[in-house]
């Protein structure tokens, strides 16, 4: 091999190391900024609560990885309307458009409807609705506790709420004022409703309960079954969001268990309650809703954290929920 054949060698070598080095560089650059890309885009989870008396309003908590939460300073919407004033419970979802729909109790006792309002940003808020949806019902003892579900198969929102009318069902160990079913009804644009129907009647006295969707026609229902001395955590399935539903399972959690709610991380369902005979948040995880893991050593909240419920946000409204504007 002469000279120039020896350079020609060497420089054809360089040549293509240096491109195979190009297109790996071309490769990285491009994977790390879809890295960055979508972290950037994915969505966090938002817990909303309460604090006793219920005066104050809606308080939020945002976690990135469904477990550790880190609560926003303040209260976010004030309650103006009902009787007392409250708001307990505020159940949220955002709809297909990107708006958040809230519904909440306003009273302990004597009310026939909840509270409704919406937002874009979770900061500017709609006007304030009362929506009486018990109003045919005179001898109604309260309406506790309203969930709110969207429907995607049938474009429309489901909400669900626990009701005592006396004398309407088997008192079983109850008192007749504490003796909860489950209603409902269905709206598209939160200005006209559907008839009020029953929900769930399990055979005892049921509230707290949450509607999701494990896959297609396979729901589960998580409810407290409210009877003494049980007051705990129990599911039932069901393959649409209005049932029916099976009968309900096995307590889940210990006696004195409510307000649950559950969120999707990764392949896991974690359910979230309130142990308040501990007084302390728990939560269980499961793929199926037949077995499930304590994984409540795992899970950090604010303190005075109460009852609400898990939807998702943009890195966007999440700044604009801190810096409050």
């Amino acid at each position: 091999m002469n000279l120039h054949q020896f350079l020609f060698v060497i420089i054809s070598e360089i040549s293509v190391q240096f491109y195979i080095m190009k297109k790996i560089f071309i490769i990285v650059t491009l994977s790390l900024f879809a890295i960055s890309y979508s972290q950037k885009k994915k969505d966090l989870y938002l817990f909303t609560s309460f604090r006793e008396p219920a005066t104050e309003g809606l308080y939020l908590a945002y976690s990135e990885d469904g477990y550790n939460w880190k609560g926003l300073e303040g209260s976010f919407l004030k309650p103006e309307i009902g009787a007392s004033k409250i708001m307990r419970d505020p159940s949220i979802t955002k709809g297909a458009d990107g708006t958040y729909h809230m519904v909440w109790t306003t009273d302990w006792k004597g009310g026939n409807g909840f509270g409704y309002a919406s937002s874009k940003d979770l900061i500017h808020w709609s006007e304030q609705q009362y929506i009486p949806v018990m109003k045919n019902e005179p001898e109604v003892v309260n309406v506790w506790a309203p969930e709110i579900f969207y429907d995607d198969v049938k474009k429309e929102y489901i909400i669900i709420w626990a009701s005592t009318i006396p004398f309407r069902y088997p008192k079983g160990v109850e008192e007749e004022k504490n003796n909860h079913r489950m209603y409902y009804v269905t709206t598209k644009d939160f200005k006209m409703f559907s008839d009020t129907k029953l929900y769930y009647d399990p055979g005892f006295s049921v509230i707290d309960c949450v509607i999701l969707k494990k896959s297609k026609k396979d729901y589960v229902l998580v409810l407290k079954d409210n009877t003494r001395p049980m007051r705990n955590i129990k599911v039932a399935f069901g393959k649409s969001p209005l049932g029916p539903f099976q009968k309900s399972s096995a307590p889940l959690t210990e006696y004195l268990s409510e307000g649950p709610t559950v969120v999707k991380v990764d392949k896991n369902w974690l359910l979230y309650y309130d142990n308040y005979g501990s007084k302390n948040y728990k939560a269980l995880s499961t793929t199926d809703f037949v077995h499930f893991e304590d994984v409540s050593s795992k899970i950090s909240l604010p303190e005075g954290h109460k009852h609400g419920t898990i939807t998702t946000i943009s890195a966007d409204v999440l700044k604009g929920l801190i810096e409050k504007k």
